[in-house]
């Protein structure tokens, strides 16, 4: 077994991923019908294509049945970069439409409350991390295709307030840098968690059944154990998600210097004469 040979043999394309995927891409494109290529429709075929490889490339095969840090990478893109994809490329006419119904508009104000959805997408990601639950998720794929639609829909309600096409509800630009700020620092200690801990936490990297016959080549060629797996992965855990929670806070601060310099008056020397000298001729 070899490195190149485990990748290309560990590729999965399970119809369920591949017909929803498709789905999700030809109904967007079929509601939306943009008239050329759009920076929305290319936010939205990015979480797609996020989401469709993070489901059937090595990451699953291989995160599931031997490595922990490739796992971490899934729900990164799972939790996190796919979500924050798919917000950013909700059309405003579309979401507006939506809002006008009542039921929906109600069941955004509830699932879009920042306070809720800081919980839940956190809650969720330390939740599924317990070791008996996660061990659990490895054995059961129901358990397993549930955790995976968790994370999905917990990672969208947690960008939602931040990014969400409608300025109703939307937060502040300080209330998002603090909001990232604290749910960048919540991922950061379950992952400094798994990176400084001695202890491997999950039976089934200890034990992997070894169905690819790529044991040796991890253990032995690659020079991985399990505890420098579960640290990699650890790492992985809160250094990119940092990055991508620390780029939001940016665009965040963007913003509110945008604001700021609207809302300054024009201190132009002179122009207080000459807006009296139009008042005047308005007159």
């Amino acid at each position: 077994m070899t490195s190149w040979k485990l990748f290309l043999s560990s590729w999965e394309f399970a119809p369920p991923v591949v017909i929803g995927c498709s789905l999700l891409l030809v109904g967007y494109f079929f509601l939306v019908r943009p008239k050329k290529i759009e920076k929305k429709s290319i936010f939205w075929t990015l979480g797609v294509l996020t989401l469709f490889f993070a489901l059937v490339s090595p990451l699953d095969k291989l995160g599931e049945d031997y490595l922990f840090c490739l796992h971490m990478a899934q729900h990164m893109l799972l939790g996190i970069i796919a979500p924050v994809f798919l917000v950013c490329g909700l059309p405003k006419t579309m979401v507006e439409s939506w809002l006008k119904i009542p039921f929906i508009a109600r069941l955004e104000k509830i699932l879009g409350n920042p306070p809720l959805t800081l919980i839940a997408a956190n809650g969720t990601f330390w939740l599924w991390h317990l070791p008996g639950l996660y061990d659990l998720t490895l054995e059961n794929d129901t358990v397993h295709i549930f955790e995976h639609i968790t994370l999905i829909v917990t990672g969208v309600m947690l960008w939602w307030p931040v990014f969400k096409p409608v300025p109703q509800g939307r937060l502040t630009p300080l209330a998002a840098i603090l909001y990232l700020a604290l749910t960048a620092f919540i991922s950061t200690i379950l992952g400094v968690i798994f990176t400084i801990s001695d202890t491997p936490y999950y039976e089934r990297y200890a034990h992997p059944e070894d169905e690819l016959g790529a044991l040796k080549l991890i253990r032995e060629d690659w020079g991985l154990t399990q505890l420098d797996d579960q640290k990699l992965g650890g790492a992985i855990m809160w250094e990119p998600a940092g990055v991508i929670f620390l780029w939001a806070m940016m665009l965040s601060v963007v913003d509110w210097l945008k604001a700021e310099s609207r809302n300054e008056p024009d201190n132009t020397p002179g122009n207080d004469q000459i807006k009296t000298n139009e008042g005047a001729e308005n007159a």
